[in-house]
C-alpha cells in the first residue's frame, strides 16, 4: 500500500473483521485494500487485486461505470459526501451476479473526500444467469424493479406490484416473501379473479360448519392460513366493491370473522398485492376504494413489460427452457433469437413461455430455429402488426411533444435508454 492517510490505515484493520465483502478505494477508482470476506467471495485466495481499478475488476470495464452506461455510486458520493447505494452486476467466480453496492465516502478533518469504503452484498432474490427457478434478468428496467424489491423485502410495509399480465408478478411476490424475515412462514396466494362476493369471503375468511348449504365442516380461510407469513392478493383490482371494506378491515386490524361465526380471528401476516389494472383510475371512477388503495400501496413496484427488457430475452428464454419438463434442454439458434426480438410480446413472459413450449416440440435435434416459431412471429409480422405500429406511432407522437432530453423521455415512457434508442432507430431517427 502506498503512503496512505491515517484514516485509511485504520479502516483497513477494522474492515478485515467485517462479515460483508468490503474494499477500500482511493479517489481514482484504485483498490487499496480488500478484506477476507471479499477475497473469499470473489476468488482472490492468494492475493487481492490491489492497485487495480474497481470497474475493471467488478465489471471488466476499461472506463468508470458512469462512462459505460451504469450508475456510478462513487461519482454521486463524491459530490454528496454521504453514503450511496446502487444495484450492479459484478463478475464473480460463479459468473455474473446481482450485487447491492453501498459506497461510503471517508472525509478528513477538513471535510475533503480522501477515500471510499465499498461494501458488497450479493442479492439472492434474482439471478443474472439462467436458472431453473425464480427471477432472472439483467436489463436496466429489470434491475430498477429488483432494486426496489431489495429495499422493500426486509420491511413490513405493504407492497403493490403493478404490471401487465404475464410480467411475473407472482414470482416477484415470492421474492418479496423470501427476502423478508417471514421467509420461513407460509406464502398464501389468493387469486382474486372470477370470485363472487360470497365465494371471495368464504375463501379469504373461512367458514363454520353449517354456515351455508354445503358447508359440512369448518374451513380455515386463507387469511388465517397466512399467519406468520405473507398474504399475496393477486389481481386485487378484481375484488368486488362490497368486499373491499371487509378487506380493508382485515388489513388494518389483522382480524376478521369467519362466515357464520361470532368469534373474531386474528392473523399476523405481511401483505403483498398485485394488479394489471389502473387502480388510480378505478379510484377516480369509484370502482375501487380510495382508503384501500392507499393501504395496499405503501411501496409500489412497477414490473417492466418484456418489450422494455428485450436485452433479457435470451436469458429468459434459456431459463424457461430449463424449467420445462424433459431433457435434454433445447437451445435457441441465434436466428430464432433475432426473430423473437422483433415481436412486441403483448402477453409478455407468459407468451414467450407458450411460444417456446410449442417450438421445442418441433426441434428434433434440440435446436430451435426460426421455422419452429409460430407464423405470426417474425420480421413481416412485426412490421405489419398493428401492435408494433401502435407502439412506434405512440413513440413518434411522444417524441414530437416531449421537450426534455432523451434520458428524460425514456423515464417518461417507462423504457430503458437502450430500448428507446432502438425504437428511434426503427423510426429512422437519430
Amino acid at each position: 500500500m502506498p503512503e496512505a492517510h491515517p484514516l485509511i490505515l485504520a479502516l483497513v484493520s477494522y474492515l478485515e473483521h467485517d462479515a460483508l465483502p468490503t474494499i477500500v478505494l482511493d479517489t481514482d477508482y484504485n483498490i487499496l485494500a480488500a478484506n477476507a470476506a471479499y477475497r473469499r467471495q470473489f476468488g482472490y485466495h492468494d492475493q487481492a487485486p490491489l492497485g487495480k481499478k474497481c470497474h475493471k475488476v467488478s465489471h471488466h470495464y476499461a472506463v468508470p461505470c458512469d462512462q459505460a452506461g451504469e450508475h456510478c455510486p462513487m461519482r454521486k458520493a463524491w459530490h454528496s459526501k454521504v453514503p450511496e447505494r446502487v444495484l450492479h452486476i459484478h463478475h464473480t467466480p460463479r459468473g455474473p451476479e446481482h450485487v447491492d453496492v453501498e459506497l461510503r465516502p471517508i472525509l478528513d478533518e477538513q471535510g475533503r473526500v480522501v477515500a471510499f469504503v465499498e461494501r458488497l452484498a450479493s442479492i439472492t432474490l434474482a439471478s443474472a444467469q439462467p436458472q431453473e427457478q425464480g427471477l432472472v434478468g439483467r436489463a436496466p428496467a429489470f434491475k430498477a424493479a429488483l432494486s426496489s424489491l431489495q429495499r422493500a423485502a426486509p420491511a413490513q410495509i405493504p407492497v403493490l406490484l403493478q404490471g401487465e399480465s404475464g410480467t411475473g408478478k407472482e414470482l416477484f411476490a415470492r421474492a418479496v416473501h423470501m427476502g423478508s424475515p417471514r421467509a420461513n412462514g407460509p406464502l398464501v396466494v389468493v387469486d382474486c379473479t372470477g370470485l363472487t362476493e360470497s365465494l371471495f369471503e368464504s375463501e379469504l375468511f373461512g367458514y363454520e360448519k353449517g354456515a351455508f348449504t354445503g358447508a359440512n365442516q369448518r374451513k380455515i380461510g386463507l387469511a388465517e392460513a397466512a399467519h406468520g407469513g405473507t398474504l399475496f392478493l393477486d389481481e386485487i383490482g378484481e375484488v368486488p366493491l362490497a368486499m373491499q371494506v371487509k378487506l380493508l378491515r382485515l388489513i388494518e386490524s389483522g382480524s376478521f370473522r369467519p362466515v357464520g361465526s361470532l368469534r373474531t380471528v386474528h392473523s399476523d401476516f405481511r401483505l403483498v398485492s398485485a394488479t394489471h389494472k389502473p387502480l388510480r383510475k378505478m379510484v377516480a371512477d369509484g370502482s375501487f376504494r380510495e382508503d384501500l388503495y392507499y393501504r395496499i400501496s405503501g411501496f409500489p413496484i412497477r414490473l417492466p413489460a418484456l418489450r422494455e427488457r428485450v436485452e433479457d430475452l435470451p436469458l429468459l428464454a434459456q431459463s424457461l427452457l430449463q424449467r420445462m419438463a424433459g431433457k435434454p434442454t433445447p437451445r435457441l439458434s441465434e436466428d430464432a433469437v433475432q426473430q423473437l426480438r422483433l415481436h412486441p410480446f403483448p402477453g409478455n413472459i407468459r407468451e414467450l413461455r407458450n411460444i417456446l413450449e410449442r417450438a421445442r416440440l418441433f426441434a428434433d435435434d434440440g435446436l430451435i430455429r426460426p421455422e419452429h416459431l409460430p407464423e405470426d412471429i417474425g420480421p413481416a409480422a412485426a412490421v405489419s402488426g398493428g401492435g408494433r405500429r401502435n407502439h412506434l406511432g405512440e413513440l413518434a407522437q411522444a417524441l414530437e411533444q416531449f421537450k426534455g432530453s432523451r434520458s428524460e423521455l425514456a423515464r417518461h415512457l417507462g423504457l430503458s435508454e437502450r430500448t428507446l434508442y432502438r425504437r428511434l432507430k426503427e423510426l429512422g431517427l437519430n
